[in-house]
Order: structure tokens, then sequence, then C-alpha cells
């Protein structure tokens, strides 16, 4: 067990215990508060259908939010509770109560013990726990597409942020006329959890910011909804075209999707990786203008502006630059991809979408996880924001041809 496990550990045991010693026990809700305001954000609804699903409750401290799921919403809940008192006080009150099974132990070693769940929620415990840990654990107990939605802190009641790199700090746990108790929690930005969650084969679905009612109050809480990815053999790797970082520019790129009856086009660029046609943007382009411009010179392909459909921004950072990448589907063109006279990429093929090749050049992995999430491709993590479609496809990309 880690320093910060065993903290967090006895932490919540003194709370427990203290909660006991003061007969107190919280009714059985209508809905699940994600944070500690009623009627602040939405409830139970987010988690979806729960009717007969087996569904896995992260940290359930006085169990009345497994009571609620089970009697209100027929899920069949397994309540894992790590602190001894906590896990008292639900036995306590709802030992017999039906469709629960209530568990005093460790929910990393009981997710990979356990047949995988067909649901998880967790309201701020997740924050207890490393991250790097717990992630890929609920990745390998969850069923494919099952739902994962958590609350986290974001800002606390002394108004500090989410720490920008992955490592716990101390916080402390509030009783009234009670003294406060340290425990150790990994308050996060919302796009580090994100780039979390999508490294340990999770989509992101929304991520929503929980204020405070009252307006002297700086707390916020972070309420994630995400859904595990279907599983793949084996994974496509990507890496960078050298161990150089880019010069510092203002210009942005393009990575251009042409799927056609034979797969995915993907050239070999002179430095080894495997890329989508793209480049930069020139001035007085548009971004469909440089698609084409980019997918003649590389490829010998002729398009339209109107048949290039932009999918979103891409945004990460090598070294010091902020990297800025624009992805594009084409939906139609003419002629065969050849190698064009010097320039960079050439050798280009058809590739199915189930047998891509590794060494994928970063922004293109990064461009295609975006389209298509459920390709098994690794790749640094980068900010994604998708556009409202922008042209009109004149056919389903699969129906594109030369």
């Amino acid at each position: 067990m880690s320093a910060e496990a065993s903290r967090n550990e006895e932490a919540w045991t003194v709370y427990g215990q203290r909660q006991l010693d003061h007969g107190f026990m919280p009714p059985v809700p209508e809905t699940i508060m994600w944070g500690p305001w009623k009627g602040v954000g939405p409830g139970t609804d987010v988690l979806g259908d729960l009717t007969g699903r087996r569904v896995v409750d992260i940290g359930s401290g006085p169990g009345h939010y497994a009571v609620h799921l089970a009697r209100d919403h027929g899920a069949r809940v397994t309540a894992i509770e790590r602190s001894a008192t906590q896990h008292a006080r639900a036995t306590d009150h709802y030992g017999t109560e039906p469709g629960i099974d209530w568990v005093h132990g460790d929910v990393i070693e009981h997710l990979r013990a356990a047949e995988p769940y067909e649901a998880a929620y967790a309201i701020g415990s997740l924050a207890y726990l490393d991250p790097h840990v717990s992630l890929p654990a609920l990745r390998d107990g969850l069923t494919r597409g099952a739902p994962l939605v958590f609350s986290v802190l974001h800002t606390d009641l002394h108004g500090r942020g989410p720490s920008t790199g992955v490592a716990p700090r101390e916080q402390q746990v509030l009783l009234r006329k009670e003294p406060p108790i340290p425990v150790d929690m990994w308050v996060l930005t919302p796009r580090l959890w994100e780039d979390l969650l999508t490294s340990y084969g999770f989509q992101v679905e929304a991520v929503n910011l929980l204020t405070a009612p009252a307006a002297d109050t700086p707390a916020v809480q972070q309420l994630i909804r995400a859904r595990r990815l279907p599983d793949r053999r084996t994974r496509i790797s990507s890496r960078p075209r050298s161990q150089q970082p880019p010069v510092p520019h203002a210009a942005i790129g393009v990575g251009a999707i042409v799927l056609g009856d034979e797969g995915l086009l993907l050239g070999r660029h002179r430095r080894g990786t495997v890329e989508l046609p793209g480049g930069t943007v020139e001035a007085g382009e548009s971004l469909e203008e440089t698609v084409v411009r980019e997918l003649s010179e590389e490829t010998g392909l002729t398009a339209r502006p109107e048949d290039v459909t932009l999918l979103g921004t891409l945004v990460d950072h090598v070294g010091d630059v902020v990297r800025v990448t624009v992805g594009a589907v084409v939906t139609a063109w003419q002629g065969s991809p050849t190698t064009q006279p010097d320039e960079s990429v050439g050798d280009w093929n058809w590739w199915p979408l189930d047998a891509l090749p590794s060494e994928l050049f970063e922004c293109s992995a990064q461009i295609l996880a975006a389209w298509r999430p459920d390709l098994p491709i690794d790749h640094p993590p980068a900010h994604f924001t998708p556009y409202a479609r922008r042209t009109t496809p004149s056919t389903d990309p699969t129906d594109a041809g030369a």
C-alpha cells in the first residue's frame, strides 16, 4: 500500500468513527448529488439506464447512494469501501438491502479479481487514488462501452485551484465542530483528467464545473463523464520524426484523411514516420484550400475545397512550442496517389483501418484518434476542439474513389 493510500484510509476511518459517534446517517436521496450542493448539476440520469446492470460504487461511504440506485433504478450495486468505520455505517443501516453487495476492501484489488462491471461511479473518491493506478484498473474492470461518471475537487474552500501536474497534495476533510482531517488528494485540471482518461482507454464525453450557489464560496467540483472504449488486441504505436522539437513558429498545420475502397491513404516521411497527407497553411489560404493544395503537391490527387470537411483543432505541446493541427476528411478526389518530386512524404499506400501501420507521425495519430476514437492508436495527449460541419460531403467517405 502506498503512503498516500495508507494515510487516506486512516483519515476516512477517523471520519467514519466521528460520524458513528454522532449517530449521523444521511437519508437515501431522490437523485445523486455529485457535489455538496443540492440542486447544482445533473443527477442520477447521467449514468443512463441502470436497470439490471452491475454497477460498482467506488468509495461508497455510508451507502445511501448505492441504496438509491438499487431501490429506484433497479441496479445491481457492488458498494466498495476501504474504511472499516464507513463500511460499518453502511452495513449497520442497509446490510440486508436487496440488490447490493457490500464489500470492505481495496477497489483496485477488487476490480482486478471481479467480473467486469457495466457501469461505475464515484462521488469525490477517485481524487484519493493515484489515477495511474485507478484508471487502468477501471478500464480492465469495465465492459466495453460502460459509463464511468465521477466527481472530483477542482477548487477548494480556500480558493486553491487544480494542480497542473499528476501528483497528490495535502487537502483537508472538514467536519463541523471537529478538527480537520488531513488527506492526500489528486486535484487535477480538467485537461489533465481528460488526457489521463484518454491514455488509459476511455473517451471523455463531458466535463462540467459545478460551482457553489453562494457567491462568497469559491469551491468548485468537476463532474466528468467518460466511457470505456472497445478492446483491441494490439496497439499501433506513434513516434516523433526526431528527438528535436520543432522550430518555434505561429503556423498551423493540416492533416487530410482520405479513405477509399482500399483503405486509408498514408505515406512515409523521409525521416521514417508514416503519416497522412498534409502540411502548413500558407498566407491567404483557407484551411480547405490548404488541404487541397497539400494533397495535390504530396500525392498528385486533385480535390475541391467543397470536398473537404474540417473535423476540428488539435493543440499539444512539443517542448516549449504550442503545436496546432487541423484534421480534415476529403470526401471526393480524382487520380491515383504517387510519390511526387522533392516532397518529404512518398511511397503512398492504402491501409485497412483494422491493419494500420505502427510508427505513425504523432500529429497524424492524434487526428485519426479524434476522427475515430475506437481505433487502437497510442499518441501523445492533445486537446481536441471539434468544429460544426462547415462543408457538406458529396458522398460517404467510403464511397469516394479515384
